[in-house]
C-alpha cells in the first residue's frame, strides 16, 4: 500500500503487532466458518462476476480469454486457483452484506445530529494579538540565555553523511540477456497450449426459475410454462429474443433478449453446459433442467479453437524468457554482490568492478530521509540510512551489507565523511532567540489581558467587539476549529454568553454570542448523516459477529498488548 514510502517502523510497536494479529484471528475464524455452513456462491454468478472485470473485454464487447489468463499467470495463478479464491471472497462479502444489513439507523438520531450541525449562533469577536503586547516586552540577556540552555535541541544543525553507493536491481541483469532463435521457437513449441484458444460457444436461453429447494408442484408448473414458451419458439425461431425479455427469469441475460455472451467449458452448470455443446448453430434444445430450473437454450455462434501463430506471439515469448533467465541470473549476481560488499569491506570498486556497476557519491545525508534529496531515491531511504549511521560504518568506515531498500533493489554503501550534530553557539543565533523570548512574552501578555477582560465582561463590564457574524459546524465563518468548538459547546441559557479561547500562539480572542437560531435541516444532510450512523452501527453489528465467530473457533492470544499505564497526577 505504501510503497516505496513504507517503514518497517510503523508495523514495529505492539499496538500495532496486535491489530494484525486480530485482523488474522478475523479472517481465519470467518473462513473456517464460511467452510463450516457450506457458504458458496453459484457458478453462474462467479461466471458474471469475472465477465464484469474491467479490462478483460475486447473492443466487440467479447470476453477475452486469453487476456485473462496472462493476467492470472503474472499474478503466479491459475484460472482455478483464482475462482476457488474469488468464491471465497463472494461468501464472505454476502456474510457482511447480510449482518451489516441488520442495523438500524433511527431516523430521531439523525435528525438530532442534523439540527446540531445545522444551529446557528451569531457571535461578535474581540482579539488579544501578541502584536500588540511585543512594544512591551524587553527581552534581558539573562532571559536569552535562559531559554538558549534550556532548549538546545532548537539551534543543532543535524549529522551528516557523505557516502560512496552502489545498486543493484533486476534492470542491470535484464540488460545483458539475449535470447536465440531455438530458445523461441522451443518455448513456443512446449507452451502450445498457452497460446490456443479452445472452442466457444454463444448462446442465448429463456429461464423458468425453479431451484433444488423447489417443492414438486412448483417444479412442475415451471416445466409446464417452459414447455409452452418451448411451442412458441419453435413456431417463430426468430421471436426468441423477444420472449426471453418478456419471460426469463434471469434478470442478467433477459434484457439483452437471453444473450450469455461467449462461454466455454466449465464455465456453465453442467447439464446447460452438455446440451450447449450439443447443439449446432442456429439450433434451440428442448427444455433442459439445471439447479436453476428450466432452459431453452438456442446457440447462436461457434468461436472455434485457434493458435496464434509464434510471429503474433513472439515479442511476448521473448520477454517472458529474459525474464525467466534474469529470475536465475539476478539470484547468481545478488549473491556475488551481497558477498562481495561484506567479504571486501574496505572498498567498493571491486563489487562494482566485478558487475559492471558504477560507484557514486552522495552528500547531506541525515537520519532520516532528507526532503532535499529526491524521495524515491535509493540512498535516501530510512533502511539505509539506518546502515549508514550505525556505528560500525560511522566510526569504521567500512561497507554496510547490501540492503534490499525495494522489492529486488539492492544498495550497499561506505561512509566517507561523517559529521556529528553541531550547536550553533549563542552569538550566532542570539537575534533567533530574542525574537523567540519576546514572542512568548508578548503571548503570555495577550492571554493574561484576555482572560482578565473576559473575567470583567462575566461580571456586567463592555468593550467595543467586532461585527456580528453566525458561525456553525458546518460553517466556521473563517475561524480557527479550536475557537469554534468553544462557540458551539458555550451555554446558550443566558443570552449574551461570553467564552474565551487561547489560540496557542495566535494570542486570546473573546467571543460574545448573542443570538441561538435553530435552522431547519438540508434533506440532503440528513440523508448524509443517517448514512454515516447506519455504517458506524453496521461497523459495530460486524465487529460483534466477528466477536462471536472469534469465541466460536477458540482463538486465544496468549501475549496481548499490555494495557497503558494511567498518567500520574501531578502533585500540586
Amino acid at each position: 500500500m505504501f510503497g516505496e514510502q513504507f517503514n518497517p517502523a510503523m508495523l514495529d510497536n505492539p499496538e500495532a503487532r496486535q491489530g494484525v494479529l486480530e485482523n488474522l484471528i478475523a479472517q481465519k475464524a470467518m473462513s473456517a466458518h464460511v467452510v463450516e455452513n457450506h457458504l458458496t456462491v453459484s457458478n453462474d454468478t462467479l461466471r458474471r462476476t469475472i465477465l464484469d472485470i474491467p479490462g478483460l473485454k475486447d473492443p466487440d464487447g467479447q470476453f477475452n480469454k486469453e487476456r485473462y489468463q496472462q493476467l492470472l499467470a503474472a499474478q503466479g495463478l491459475t484460472p482455478e486457483k483464482f475462482e476457488a479464491g474469488l468464491r471465497h471472497d463472494m461468501a464472505v462479502q454476502q456474510i457482511n452484506a447480510v449482518v451489516q444489513g441488520t442495523a438500524f439507523s433511527p431516523k430521531a438520531v439523525a435528525a438530532r445530529i442534523s439540527a446540531l450541525n445545522q444551529q446557528v449562533r451569531e457571535v461578535q469577536e474581540l482579539s488579544f494579538t501578541p502584536q500588540t503586547f511585543r512594544s512591551q516586552v524587553k527581552p534581558t540577556e539573562a532571559m536569552i540565555e535562559e531559554y538558549y540552555a534550556k532548549h538546545p535541541t532548537q539551534f543543532e544543525q543535524p549529522e551528516t553523511i557523505t557516502a560512496q553507493f552502489v545498486v543493484f536491481n533486476p534492470d542491470i541483469v535484464e540488460s545483458r540477456i539475449e535470447t536465440t532463435e531455438a530458445e523461441i521457437k522451443a518455448f513456443y513449441e512446449q507452451n502450445q497450449a498457452r497460446y490456443r484458444s479452445d472452442e466457444q460457444r454463444r448462446a442465448s436461453h429463456i429461464l423458468i426459475n425453479a431451484g433444488r429447494e423447489a417443492a414438486a408442484a412448483d417444479k412442475a408448473a415451471a416445466r409446464a410454462k417452459a414447455e409452452k414458451l418451448l411451442e412458441q419458439v419453435r413456431k417463430n425461431p426468430s421471436d426468441f429474443a423477444k420472449l426471453a425479455k418478456e419471460n426469463s427469469q434471469d434478470p442478467g441475460s433477459a434484457e439483452r433478449g437471453g444473450d450469455l455472451d461467449f462461454f466455454g467449458k466449465g464455465m456453465m452448470v453442467k447439464p446447460f453446459e452438455d446440451a450447449a455443446y450439443a447443439l449446432k448453430e442456429g439450433e434451440i434444445s428442448g427444455v433442459v433442467q439445471s439447479d436453476f430450473g428450466f432452459h431453452i437454450i438456442r446457440l447462436t455462434e461457434i468461436r472455434p479453437a485457434t493458435v496464434r501463430p509464434l510471429a503474433e506471439v513472439k515479442a511476448n515469448i521473448i520477454d517472458e524468457l529474459r525474464r525467466q533467465q534474469a529470475g536465475k541470473k539476478y539470484a547468481e549476481m545478488a549473491e556475488t554482490f551481497t558477498n562481495m560488499v561484506y567479504e571486501q569491506s574496505d572498498s567498493l570498486k571491486p563489487v562494482a568492478e566485478k558487475l559492471g556497476l558504477k560507484v557514486e557519491t552522495i552528500s547531506g545525508l541525515t537520519r532520516k530521509p532528507n526532503p532535499a534529496l529526491p524521495k524515491a531515491a535509493a540512498y535516501n531511504q530510512p533502511k539505509f540510512l539506518s546502515a549508514l549511521f550505525a556505528d560500525e560504518s560511522t566510526k569504521s568506515k567500512r561497507n554496510t551489507e547490501a540492503i534490499e531498500v525495494n522489492p529486488r533493489f539492492l544498495i550497499a554503501g561506505r561512509v566517507v565523511d561523517y559529521k556529528p550534530v553541531t550547536r550553533s553557539p549563542l552569538e550566532q543565533v542570539k537575534k533567533q532567540v530574542e525574537d523567540t523570548v519576546a514572542a512568548i512574552e508578548a503571548e503570555k501578555l495577550a492571554i493574561a489581558a484576555g482572560q482578565a477582560k473576559l473575567a470583567e465582561l462575566k461580571q456586567g463590564g463592555s468593550a467595543d467587539f467586532g461585527a456580528s457574524k453566525p458561525v456553525s459546524r458546518n460553517s466556521a465563518t473563517g475561524l480557527p476549529p479550536p475557537a469554534v468548538n468553544a462557540i458551539m459547546k458555550a451555554d446558550p441559557g443566558k443570552l449574551p454568553a461570553y467564552v474565551g479561547v487561547d489560540l496557542g500562539g495566535m494570542g486570546y480572542r473573546i467571543f460574545r454570542i448573542n443570538k441561538v437560531t435553530e435552522e431547519a435541516g438540508d434533506e440532503a444532510a440528513m440523508i448524509s448523516e443517517q448514512q454515516q450512523v447506519y455504517e458506524f452501527l453496521a461497523a459495530q453489528e460486524m465487529a460483534a459477529y466477528l466477536g462471536v465467530i472469534k469465541k466460536r473457533a477458540k482463538a486465544e492470544i496468549l501475549k496481548p498488548v499490555a494495557a497503558a499505564k494511567p498518567a500520574a497526577i501531578p502533585a500540586k
